[in-house]
């Protein structure tokens, strides 16, 4: 359910988080206002408003964390590209400076990053990897690996570009794992409901004031909704809005072979 949210467009996301908010603001106003139920509700006058900081503070730290985490993981997710594309751009130059031919790791190469751009990233919204790809740096690394090389180019060079290409793998392995990461569903969902208990909470400190009650839910319920909004949008590093672009992958494309 909360993936199905987090994988709407912008304006869907918004949307579902107003009907949500809103509809239950509307409930609470007909519960203690409108419904038969109202003078049993109206019993529980008298609860303070420290009792509404308390659901407060709770819901304000779990959004506080949960963007943090979100955050930090785009942070992680642009460094990763970055290093990936450094890494692949090393072993570009290292077959270019080579005294060798090395045409055919250059190919392979170029290759490997045709199909991430094309193959693997697309794949990744749908939280999965291409096998394209696999197969595009097992060849990559098949080429750095032929034992001739040590003799041709010198050892220093050919355990340059070995190890250039392990950790350019090495970095997709963190990529993919990136990606792939849903584990702050249920966070999303302690939120949500935990937002839903503030609005009661709110509700509660104002049964005796309408005005109140009404002007204090709405300022809450906007202030929830572009909040959590705002974070959603971020949270899955490469898909949506703010995705992680591949652009220093891209590049790599345009090198000569």
């Amino acid at each position: 359910m909360i993936r199905t949210w987090l994988d709407m467009s912008p304006a869907g996301i918004f949307l579902s988080l107003s009907i949500l908010y809103v509809g239950m603001m509307a409930l609470l106003t007909y519960a203690a206002f409108r419904s038969p139920l109202r003078r049993r509700i109206h019993t529980l006058h008298g609860v303070v408003a420290p009792f509404f900081n308390a659901v407060a503070i709770l819901f304000a730290l779990l959004a506080g964390f949960l963007a943090n985490d979100v955050s930090e993981r785009s942070r992680q997710a642009i460094r990763t590209v970055q290093a990936e594309a450094g890494e692949l751009r090393n072993i570009h130059t290292l077959s270019v400076a080579s005294v060798s031919d090395m045409q055919s790791i250059r190919i392979a190469l170029k290759a490997y990053a045709s199909s991430i751009v094309n193959d693997e990233w697309p794949a990744m919204s749908a939280f999965t990897f291409s096998p394209r790809t696999a197969l595009a740096y097992d060849n990559l690394l098949r080429e750095v690996s032929q034992p001739g090389l040590s003799k041709a180019s010198g050892q220093a060079v050919h355990a340059a570009l070995l190890n250039a290409t392990v950790r350019a793998g090495t970095l997709r392995n963190t990529r993919l794992a990136l990606a792939g990461d849903y584990t702050n569903d249920l966070k999303w969902l302690v939120v949500v409901v935990l937002g839903l208990f503030t609005q009661t909470a709110i509700g509660l400190v104002h049964l005796e004031r309408p005005r109140a009650f009404l002007a204090s839910l709405t300022l809450f319920s906007a202030a929830v909704v572009i909040t959590l909004g705002i974070i959603a949008l971020q949270e899955y590093p490469f898909e949506g809005t703010f995705q992680v672009s591949p652009a220093p992958i891209v590049a790599l494309e345009a090198l000569s072979n």
